[in-house]
């Protein structure tokens, strides 16, 4: 038996507890003074609020937010060489950046990262009962008849897979791996910092 066409997600911590309370507040700041964000979140029917569309500029805007791209730039590259990547003539540069925060009930519906190479998430605050991330198999469209697996199949066999996350890291996969947030159960806010990773020329 060979096991073919792996899809790697990475997961570390990043960063120390000062960093991720530092980005808390930070978070909540946005949430109270973003009002561009707050109408594109009231607008486009978004449960929460996301700095997706209004800011484009954190880590010139807050120094826990430049400090987290540090950390960022470090896992990313690191990801690159894992995936066997060759980045002769290339860099990798984050591209986007921005803050969710989602109460109870919130979620984000199946999405990819067009345009990127490698996206993520850090995790600032989850608490008991927060939206599980939720990975799809890349081959699923093209699967047809097959069977329902047996309900002892392993993780790597699964066709979707749920990731609980951890206050304090990151998750890192590729862009084109569809995935979403389930709806949060808990009535405190699961918070936290999205990227995406684009690739350049040197």
């Amino acid at each position: 038996m060979r096991r073919l066409f792996a899809t790697s997600i990475e997961e570390l911590p990043v960063g120390d507890a000062a960093l991720r309370e530092s980005l808390e507040r930070a978070a909540w700041v946005l949430e109270a003074d973003d009002a561009a964000g707050n109408d594109w979140c009231e607008k486009e029917g978004y449960p929460g609020y996301t700095s997706y569309a209004s800011l484009d500029d954190l880590p010139e805007r807050f120094p826990e937010f430049a400090a987290l791209k540090k950390h960022l730039d470090r896992a990313a590259a690191k990801f690159a060489a894992a995936l066997h990547w060759d980045m002769d003539g290339f860099a990798l540069e984050l591209d986007a950046i921005w803050v969710n925060i989602l109460g109870e009930g919130g979620h984000h519906t199946g999405h990819i990262h067009p345009g990127s190479v490698i996206s993520g998430t850090y995790y600032v605050c989850v608490p008991e009962g927060a939206g599980k991330l939720k990975f799809e198999d890349p081959r699923l469209a093209m699967m047809m008849a097959a069977p329902q697996l047996s309900d002892d199949a392993p993780e790597e066999a699964r066709r979707f897979v749920y990731v609980q996350p951890t206050e304090g890291h990151a998750l890192l996969w590729e862009s084109w791996l569809r995935h979403e947030v389930m709806p949060s159960l808990s009535e405190d806010a699961r918070i936290s910092v999205s990227f995406n990773y684009a690739l350049r020329r040197r």
